[in-house]
């Protein structure tokens, strides 16, 4: 990042924390793709409705979700500080509609699942820590800093007046905004008939005006039989690519389906089974997750910010506080619609053409369901804390931790669907639906491109087994071919050299591993253009809101 002397008015600017990131070379609106690739790449999301059956919830619950979707909609404009800086300088230039679309999905002018490839013109490369650090700091420079916070989760790294580091707490960064968040959600507080649902919300205006997040996320895996969810504030660290450090803001406003969350309540007790079962020394896995994890299938109707930005999230793993992690464990949420959605729009067309013709009656959407649960469970088995004394794994990993612990989930994922089927846990089980829809999963996700966290993980994986043999391509069909024993075997030797380097803190083996395996291969991105030339959508969008719902605004 190249380093350069602050003019007086950035420096002004950095120092009330406004601006956006990004080289900006000009006010010309025009987009450097031919409108016609616009329209084009608006088509590979596939608009979805994101309704609900609220029939059932009280006059209380309807009006406590108007004020849950308007501090969803804080945390959109939060994200886009992040992400870009101040929207209105992109989009009020921007009159054509699918432009306007193409930049919403993205929020930005950088397309995020094309390696975040600038499409405005007057806009250069997204920088690695998008708007979380000074474009013109180094990482030299962020290790010379001496700060106590500046790793936080919570926290901006700005400039003062005379040019030096300095942090910013997201709560003073986004005052204005929390504190409209943090009265929405007390608003909604009053009209909970839920009591932890209540209390839940309470703490978690107050984390949004203190960043203190650790009461509210022990509060919220209380929060199990609620027939309302919502998840806000700053979550993931997939935005910042620098250091993958800073979390960024997001909500989802989720309905829980009560039939299809009794089928997977079983699975709870076995976590503790499913840790020790792991293909790994003992040393390992010796951290034993919390007995009150929870798996729930939810109807998503709102996503906002983070989870809401070029792909769309199927499932959640949360709280990501380790100290939650191991006193309570975690809550994994379905998205059922969103990935009912993903299934039969994306992953079947997918399917018919690249993979084997004998394979296709595989791929099922109980098999899809199953392997996307199990990944979030696969998040909270292994180690949270090295083996030697390098803190966490995710500070030991840096930047590469995302794509490693995407690519462990993935993984572990699967050879859990393995586990529970030998246990007899999963009825009438045939493994083989499983493996073919997980590969088929792997070109739906590397879509993604190789720049996101996703998109890493999908192509280690990918090479691995590619290493491994555990599938073949047919040169003459350009379809692939599960080899099941295989594929059993380097699933098993992939989940075993994640799980020691996570327990190692090995920060040279991940930054191996995510730039030797994590690129797309010529032949392997030919194949993918094929699913763009058969106008195959690379996923959803939404359409949603309170006149979607049916409730008022």
């Amino acid at each position: 990042m190249k380093t350069k002397i602050l003019s007086a008015l950035s420096i002004l600017l950095a120092a009330f924390v406004i601006g956006g990131c990004g080289s900006k070379k000009g006010d010309d609106s025009l987009t450097t793709l031919p409108m016609t690739k616009i329209d084009q790449k608006v088509k590979e999301f596939k608009e979805v409705r994101l309704d609900a059956d609220i029939s059932h919830l009280s006059e209380d619950q309807k009006e406590m979700m108007t004020h849950l979707i308007d501090a969803a909609r804080i945390m959109d404009d939060i994200f886009w500080k992040q992400a870009f800086g101040e929207k209105g300088e992109l989009l009020d230039r921007i009159e054509t509609k699918d432009l306007r679309t193409f930049v919403k999905i993205n929020y930005g002018p950088w397309e995020r699942l094309n390696e975040n490839q600038p499409f405005i013109e007057g806009y250069g490369p997204k920088p690695e820590g998008a708007n979380f650090y000074p474009e013109d700091m180094t990482k030299k420079g962020f290790k010379n800093f001496d700060s106590e916070d500046k790793t936080s989760l919570y926290t901006l790294i700005r400039r003062d007046e005379e040019g030096n580091l300095r942090t910013v707490y997201y709560h003073e960064a986004y005052e204005q905004k929390t504190t409209q968040a943090a009265g929405l959600l007390r608003e909604a507080a009053k009209l909970a008939e839920n009591e932890s649902f209540r209390k839940y919300l309470n703490l978690r205006a107050e984390a949004l005006l203190s960043d203190d997040y650790l009461a509210s996320d022990m509060a919220w895996m209380d929060v199990k039989d609620n027939d309302i969810d919502f998840v806000v504030g700053p979550i993931e660290t997939y935005e910042d690519n620098l250091f993958g450090y800073k979390a960024a803001h997001e909500a989802f406003l989720l309905l829980k389906d009560r039939e299809w969350s009794e089928k997977l309540n079983k699975f709870n007790k076995l976590m503790p089974e499913l840790q020790r079962s792991l293909p790994v020394a003992e040393k390992y896995k010796q951290e034993m997750p919390g007995s009150g994890s929870d798996l729930g299938v939810y109807q998503a109707v709102y996503y906002a910010g983070d989870c809401n930005a070029g792909s769309k999230t199927i499932a959640i793993n949360l709280p990501n506080d380790e100290r939650v992690q191991v006193e309570k464990g975690t809550r994994k949420l379905q998205l059922k619609n969103a990935m009912r959605h993903k299934f039969e729009k994306i992953l079947v067309p997918i399917s018919n053409v690249l993979m084997d013709k004998e394979q296709r009656k595989y791929i099922k959407f109980d098999a899809f369901f199953e392997n996307t649960m199990f990944h979030e469970v696969a998040h909270g088995l292994g180690i949270k804390e090295t083996i030697n004394d390098k803190g966490t794994v995710r500070n030991a990993l840096k930047e590469y931790y995302s794509p490693v612990e995407e690519s462990k989930a993935d993984i572990i994922g699967l050879y859990l669907v393995k586990q529970l089927a030998e246990m007899g846990e999963l009825d009438d089980k045939e493994l083989k639906d499983n493996y073919v829809t997980f590969m088929a999963s792997i070109f739906r996700s590397i879509r993604f491109g190789a720049a996101s966290s996703h998109g890493k993980a999908n192509m280690m994986r990918f090479n691995y087994f590619k290493d491994k043999g555990a599938f073949t391509r047919d040169s003459e069909t350009g379809t692939y071919k599960v080899d099941f024993d295989k594929m059993t075997q380097a699933m098993n030797e992939l989940g075993e050299k994640i799980l020691v380097m996570q327990g190692e803190g090995d920060y040279e083996a991940a930054r191996k591993m995510v730039n030797q395996k994590g690129k797309v291969g010529e032949t392997l991105q030919n194949d993918l253009d094929r699913l763009s030339e058969e106008g195959i959508p690379r996923d959803i969008r939404f359409k949603q809101g309170k006149d979607v719902l049916g409730i008022s605004e």
